[in-house]
Order: C-alpha cells, then structure tokens, then sequence
C-alpha cells in the first residue's frame, strides 16, 4: 500500500491490483476465466463480482434478513449482536444506512434486552447519533459477554410487571445490578478519559506559549511583564530628571549626525569656545548611581 501512494496511484487502482490476491477457490477460477481487458477499472470488477456470487434475488433475500432481524428466545444480547454482525458482513453492499442498521437491531431486541441497554445508558439511547449508537452497542455486547446466563429460577423473576408498558419487562435483581455496575464503571471511564483529554490539551497550550524571558512565566508576554513595566515607568522618572541638565553640544553623540560633526572642535574654524565648566557633570555620575540603585532595588524586589 505504501507502495502505491509513494507512486501517486489511486484508491480504486490499489484495489484493483490487490483483488487477486484476496480470493480462492472459486471466486479465484472465476477470475482468471474472464477475457483479458474486460475489466477496465475498480467499478466492472466489482459489478462483474456481485453479478457472478450477489445475484439480485440472493441481494434481496440477505437485505431482507438484515431489515427484519429479530432475537431467539432466551437469547443473550452480546449472541444476538454477532448474529447481526454476521447478517451485515454477508452482505457488503447492503446500502443501508448507520441509523437504519440501528434501528432494525434495536426493534429486534426483546424487551430485557432492551430494558439492559437503556439502564447501561441512562435512558438516552434514543438521543445519541447513530455513530454513537453502534459504538455503544458493540459496547454492551463487549460487557454483558461475561455475564452468567440466568438459571430458571431467574427466569421466573423476569415476569411483566402490574402494568406493563410497551411490553417492557422487569430484569431481575442481579441482572439491574449488573447493568448499573456498568452503567457507573462507563460513566467513571468517560469522566477519566475527558481529564485526560483536558490535561493534554492545558499542556499542549502551554507548549506552544513562549514564557516571558524577564520573569520565565506563561501567564503573559514580555511586554505585558510586571517587571517591564516597573524598569519603564522607573527609568521615565530618571529621563524626566535628567533632562533638567542641558546636554553638551560638543559632545561625541549628539541628536544628529550633522550637527554632531558641524560643532566638532576638530571641524571648525570658529574659534574655540572656552573650557567647559565640571559643574554640570559631577551631576552624571550621581545620575548614573542613582539608576543604578533603582535597577538593583527593583531586581531584589522581583526575586
């Protein structure tokens, strides 16, 4: 198969090139007895097939065993799921449809088997799609296997009640806890089940957030930080001191790359303005402590 889709060939060609290989004896003589290039793609083989061992009549008759199934008297839900299972599978090309399948088993059920699958279900069988409902009827055929198959005198307890409703019948004491114990034990699975699912979705989020690279946490990116915006207000106040002194115009990095360069000492020929006075500067390194200062008291604060 990998073969084939690493070429770029086709579903239908990949069947068709693999059909031989699933059939004998009969079907396999049949094969090889029809004329070479009569069978030009995926669909004439299989109308050729379902001609020569589905004619129309035996179509009908399996179709008509699937839509009118019914259970045997005393028979146990999970033997009545197979036979059904086995009706459906004699018959690929029923055509029906998921709820219709559900539908023609779950009118064939008797009236325990029905009281079982309700009381495992809560009683809202009726309201799940019909995916679900094949689902959950595998489901039930799987737990109730390994039930005991009552004894006589259970029998005698599955009598009709007073007023019987829709023919239903009361199961018996050991067969409603059986189903109750299961009902509660696919309940607790399905509860675990949607944790789980939870817990790998918080941690497949998680994953895909890059952590702040100040603070290390997922709860917010770098510009919404609570130590970003403190360093930000922080280091406004000290620009807002700052500019109370009046920057040098000679000095190496001025505003501009022009006015820089036009002002320089080295540059001009105007002559040259007197010494510069210290005053200002012994400001600067105050300044400078004074950031300084704010950043390490704020990175203690935040540690």
């Amino acid at each position: 198969m990998q073969y084939f889709r690493e070429g770029g060939a086709s579903i239908d060609l990949m069947r068709l090139k693999l059909f031989p290989f699933t059939l004998k004896d009969k079907a396999k003589i049949w094969l090889n007895s029809l004329r070479p290039r009569s069978i030009r793609n995926w669909v004439d083989l299989q109308a050729e097939f379902l001609k020569k061992f589905f004619p129309t009549h035996r179509t009908n008759g399996l179709k008509r065993q699937i839509s009118n199934f019914s259970a045997k008297e005393n028979e146990k839900f999970h033997e009545y799921w197979e036979r059904y299972m086995e009706a459906i599978n004699a018959c690929p090309h029923h055509g029906f449809d998921t709820w219709l399948l559900v539908s023609y088993f779950y009118d064939g059920m008797s009236s325990s088997m029905k009281q079982i699958l309700e009381t495992m279900c809560g009683g809202d069988f009726m309201s799940k799609n019909p995916e679900e409902a094949m689902d959950f009827l595998c489901y039930v055929s799987e737990v109730t296997r390994g039930w005991d198959k009552p004894n006589s005198r259970e029998m005698g307890r599955m009598k009709a009640p007073v007023n019987p409703k829709g023919g239903m019948y009361m199961l018996s004491e050991d067969m409603d806890m059986k189903a109750k114990v299961a009902t509660i034990a696919r309940r607790l699975e399905e509860l675990e089940l949607k944790k789980m699912h939870e817990v790998q979705a918080i941690s497949e989020t998680q994953a895909h957030v890059m952590p702040c690279t100040i603070c290390q946490s997922c709860d917010h990116v770098v510009d919404e930080c609570p130590t970003m915006l403190a360093m930000r207000e922080m280091l406004g106040d000290q620009a807002n001191v700052m500019g109370k002194f009046r920057p040098n115009n000679n000095a190496p990095y001025g505003n501009t790359y022009n006015s820089r360069w036009r002002n320089h000492p080295i540059f001009s020929w105007k002559p040259r303005p007197p010494p510069y006075q210290p005053q200002a500067q012994t400001q600067a390194p105050q300044q400078t402590s004074s950031v300084e200062q704010a950043i390490a008291n704020l990175s203690k604060s935040h540690e």
